[in-house]
């Protein structure tokens, strides 16, 4: 078999690949051996009909193409490899020549991983901004935890911003009640929003018993846009009463015996998590640092695609939470043209960032063992909510596991190159990243560890 390529671009390439009639053979016996156990011919048992009489009783033609079926993957894999080419989508095949007794040609348009000259990637440099814990965190984290041990309390009064009130509340429609907006002794936070725009506004300064109709638009189901009739009635309101805050509180809501000791766990599970937050954008600008260290042509095929599945996976999250788009543009105050040259821009850098890392893991020679990759469908699968075992079996049944393969090789890539590099946030502190561990506490180095257990084991 021979086989050339021709460059169209940096991210697309045209395989011409010639077979040998004699090559054929082999799958013309195979597509003789097929067609023979699926046709009855009077005189033969099914399977021994040979190939003259499937001749003239099927064709040659479709004996032909049946071959030709079946070489085509294969030639194609083999130029590929011949042509040390990496494909990244389905090939456009083309059938340029062929006749009996002669050679096979076809061509091959696809998409192919693009070549990158690697530019120095040890020693990189980014910032970030500092991590910084204060008391007006803390303190909403414990008025937070305050809230879950306060009670209510009916009053005599109007509803106010943050009182608990208990609803009866319908939607209609011209004068039809909508469906699935009917409810009935619904207890309610006013000013917590997020339900049905205008009720917080309409809520405020209600009595009991008191009832008040106001018009909106619905952002879920058939009616999505369109303005409805909401009555409003309510038949509670209830304050809040917080504890105390004091040691006596510390000692009900947690482990602690002093208000102090809470605060002070507060502080530092917030600090955890900011170190967390901090360690992410870390690994974002040290990527980012590198990127633009080189140019990187991104196959459009595959841009467009990354596009189409955030785009979707972005209006199934806005249904999910009964938003519309156009809610969620104004709550970004962005307009349609800025969001999709934002999420444009972060699809590209996405792409470009999955080749610089594969790249770097190649030429790393990075691997995966058992351990890694089951620990790693472990955790996707706690992430996606899902049974691990199903989520397991789903992955070999729909071969996925060569995905989860590369997920693992680029996070080693990114994690080599966080550690090598030196990030500092906004005061110039030099970001501890390497021995930071899972819970946001900053581990032993592992060096200093075996020195010291060395000792111990001789």
């Amino acid at each position: 078999m021979k086989s050339a390529v021709e460059t169209l671009s940096p991210t697309r390439a045209k395989l011409t690949v010639e077979v040998p009639f004699e090559e054929l053979k082999p799958s013309l016996d195979a597509a003789y051996q097929k067609i023979a156990k699926q046709i009855n011919v009077p005189g033969f048992r099914r399977g021994k009909v040979p190939p003259q009489v499937i001749d003239r009783q099927v064709g040659r033609g479709v004996v032909l193409d049946e071959a030709v079926n079946e070489v085509l993957p294969k030639a194609y894999v083999e130029a590929l490899q011949d042509n040390n080419l990496t494909p990244l989508a389905q090939p456009d095949i083309e059938v340029t020549r062929f006749e009996d007794n002669d050679a096979l040609e076809f061509t091959a348009e696809v998409d192919v991983k693009p070549e990158i000259d690697l530019p120095a990637y040890d020693g990189l440099e980014a910032s970030v901004e500092d991590l910084a814990v204060g008391d007006d965190d803390v303190a909403e984290q414990v008025d937070a935890l305050r809230e879950r041990f306060g009670t209510l309390i009916d009053v005599e009064r109007a509803a106010q911003d943050g009182d608990f009130v208990v609803i009866d509340l319908i939607a209609t429609n011209d004068g039809e009640v909508v469906d699935g907006a009917e409810i009935s002794g619904f207890s309610y936070k006013v000013g917590n929003g997020g339900m049905i725009d205008g009720l917080d506004e309409a809520l405020t300064g209600m009595s009991v018993d008191e009832e008040k109709t106001f018009t909106t638009q619905l952002v879920s189901g058939d009616l999505v846009g369109q303005d409805v009739e909401v009555a409003v009635k309510v038949t509670q309101v209830q304050e809040q009463e917080l504890p105390e805050l004091d040691d006596e509180f510390a000692q009900e809501a947690s482990e602690f015996d002093t208000l102090d000791e809470l605060r002070d766990d507060v502080r530092e599970r917030l600090t955890r998590g900011k170190r967390l937050e901090q360690a992410a954008a870390a690994r974002d600008a040290v990527l980012e640092a590198l990127l633009e260290k080189v140019e990187i042509p991104l196959p459009e095929s595959m841009v467009t695609e990354e596009l189409n599945a955030r785009r979707g996976n972005l209006e199934q999250q806005l249904v999910m939470a009964g938003m519309t788009l156009e809610k969620y543009l104004e709550d970004e105050s962005q307009t349609q043209e800025e969001f999709e040259a934002d999420l444009e821009r972060r699809v590209r850098d996405a792409v470009a960032a999955q080749f610089l890392l594969d790249e770097i893991a190649d030429k790393e020679e990075m691997g995966v063992d058992q351990a890694e990759l089951t620990q790693h469908m472990m955790r996707r699968a706690q992430q996606s909510g899902q049974d691990p075992q199903e989520f397991v079996n789903h992955m070999f049944e729909h071969n996925h596991v060569p995905e989860l393969v590369q997920e693992i090789r680029r996070g080693k890539a990114l994690q080599l190159l966080v550690e090598g590099a030196t990030v500092k946030d906004a005061a110039g502190n030099v970001l501890e990243l390497k021995n930071l561990q899972a819970d946001g506490t900053i581990g032993e180095p592992a060096e200093e560890t075996e020195e010291t257990e060395a000792p111990a084991e001789a």
